[in-house]
């Protein structure tokens, strides 16, 4: 038996439903009303990582497990490794990001992401990291913006990022999940080109088939609209990030998925061809 958390997220939801098309899963929820993977061949556990005895429940005959992190500021990582290895869960995969083997990284979030490699290291558990670059589905928050005003308002419009579909992600996971000799192992995860926003919003224009107009934001501005979602930490590690995009320290392109499904990474147009209906006024 495969265990998926995070599965009502951009990756776990994704690696859930693959998991389910072969054969059966289990989802550990917080939130199991916004499950979107059912199916009889679906097991759904109800109760969140601080709670062990939700845990414990997951996690009984399970072989392997796919962990997302559900929040930086909780020792949500440092929880499920002791649960896993006093279950004998034989192998944990975890979603990660490109970040941490990267010098220049030193936000919050990268820190805490290397914190909890590190503890899934030390946990005795055989592991895989799974370490995507910035998620295709990010843009998604510009779709209010898009339908009511036909404009994308972002950071360093010209700064580019190899970012990847997050199907591709679950792919990697999969494979990992499923697959042999992969323990121990690292995986950098890209798309197949790096893009700026300007061209994101140029695709989706293309795609939606009307015009609409890119205008930059300053730094003081992104950091108000992030601080009216995020704490300071989470809000200045984003800022922190977009400017490594800047520099160009994002740009780089990787081959883990062709190299773990076989295939080529979606790159951004399929993406936003695939998620037009999000967009549309």
């Amino acid at each position: 038996m495969i265990l998926v958390t995070g599965a009502t997220g951009a990756v776990g939801r994704e690696v859930a439903a693959l998991l389910a098309a072969a054969g059966p899963v289990r989802i550990l929820a917080r939130r199991p009303e916004r499950l979107r993977v059912t199916g009889d061949g679906v097991e759904v556990v109800a109760g969140a990582y601080a709670d062990r005895r939700a845990l414990d429940r997951a996690l009984r005959d399970v072989t392997s497990t796919f962990l997302v992190t559900n929040s930086p500021t909780e020792p949500d990582d440092e929880r499920v490794a002791e649960a896993a290895a006093d279950a004998g869960v034989r192998h944990l995969v975890k979603l990660s990001m490109m970040a941490v083997e990267e010098p220049g990284a030193d936000d919050f979030i990268t820190r805490r992401l290397r914190e909890n490699e590190r503890t899934i290291r030390e946990s005795g558990v055989p592991w895989t990291f799974v370490r995507p670059r910035t998620f295709m589905s990010n843009t998604l928050s510009w779709a209010p913006g898009i339908r009511s005003e036909g404009v994308v308002r972002a950071l360093h419009g010209d700064a580019p990022v190899a970012c990847v579909d997050p199907r591709d992600v679950a792919a990697v996971a999969v494979a990992a999940l499923t697959g042999t000799g992969h323990e121990g192992k690292a995986y950098a995860v890209s798309g197949p080109e790096a893009i700026t926003a300007r061209e994101q919003t140029a695709e989706l224009a293309r795609v939606l088939g009307r015009p609409l107009r890119f205008e930059e934001l300053g730094v003081d501005a992104a950091r108000a609209a992030l601080l009216a979602k995020y704490p300071l930490p989470v809000a200045e590690a984003f800022l922190e990030s977009a400017e490594r995009q800047r520099v160009g320290a994002k740009a780089e392109v990787t081959t883990a998925v062709r190299e773990l499904t076989g295939r080529p990474a979606r790159p951004y147009r399929v993406w936003s061809a695939d998620h037009a209906r999000s967009f549309a006024a």
